[in-house]
């Protein structure tokens, strides 16, 4: 894909983005965007595989994995700065269950914040988030989520319900279902009234929102074949005005 051409799907999505508050871009639409090599996409889906367990969980739960890692994004300056590693932190009011505390997650290796999949998809989510609020510096966190489920043992990808996650844009990416039903997202206005459910499925199927206007929430997974592992593996990035970030 062009330059040119890159410049005008991700405007055609901060469009969407704008007039119902979220968008979806279909795997074949995302992988022609970031144009990224094969061998990338195979390397930034197998990192999956190495997250480390959630020790957060406040209902108890052992069914997720995570790593974590924080960016800038300053005005005038192209790209994503890495941060210093720190906690990740949810106030209460957005996350119930696990909010108020500082959890410390595993921080996502080098190799794969470095990965032109994830690159391009940083600037995909900033190519929006920019456009819905110019000149703006950002705090971005980046979040690999694995949810691991078992017969009986339903895994929850949003423990905490539909909800609002605090920031300012909110980008969703499927990497992987492995052996797994269930899974729906929905989106939905703060009302509760439904906006869209659908099932992200294949790689780099994703949703991008406008957290102040719509919440979103995933039902839970279960596997197909309870005699085989079963996961959802996923990566959220968020935007964040940087004067309101750190709290």
């Amino acid at each position: 894909m062009t330059r040119l051409a890159e410049i005008g799907a991700t405007a055609e999505v901060q469009a969407r983005v704008r007039a119902a508050g979220f968008a979806r871009l279909r795997p074949t639409a995302t992988q022609a965007l970031l144009a990224a090599p094969e061998a990338a996409l195979q390397a930034f889906a197998e990192s999956w595989q190495r997250l480390e367990m959630d020790g957060f969980m406040a209902d108890g739960g052992r069914y997720r994995r995570r790593r974590l890692a924080n960016f800038l994004a300053l005005p005038g300056e192209g790209g994503h700065r890495r941060g210093l590693h720190r906690p990740h932190f949810q106030a209460s009011v957005h996350n119930k269950l696990n909010g108020g505390v500082d959890r410390w997650f595993a921080p996502v290796e080098d190799a794969v914040a470095l990965n032109p999949v994830c690159t391009g998809l940083l600037d995909l989510g900033r190519g929006v988030a920019d456009g819905l609020h110019p000149g703006t510096p950002w705090f971005v966190e980046m979040h690999q989520f694995r949810v691991e489920a078992a017969a009986g043992t339903p895994g929850l990808p949003t423990p905490e319900g539909v909800h609002h996650d605090g920031v300012d844009v909110v980008l969703i990416a499927m990497l992987a279902r492995t052996n797994l039903k269930g899974g729906e997202t929905l989106v939905t206005d703060d009302a509760g009234a439904e906006h869209a459910r659908f099932t992200l499925d294949g790689l780099l199927d994703l949703a991008i929102l406008d957290d102040a206007r719509v919440m979103h929430g995933v039902t839970p997974v279960e596997p197909m074949d309870s005699a085989l592992p079963s996961s959802r593996d996923v990566l959220v990035l968020t935007w964040k005005r940087l004067a309101t970030s750190l709290r």
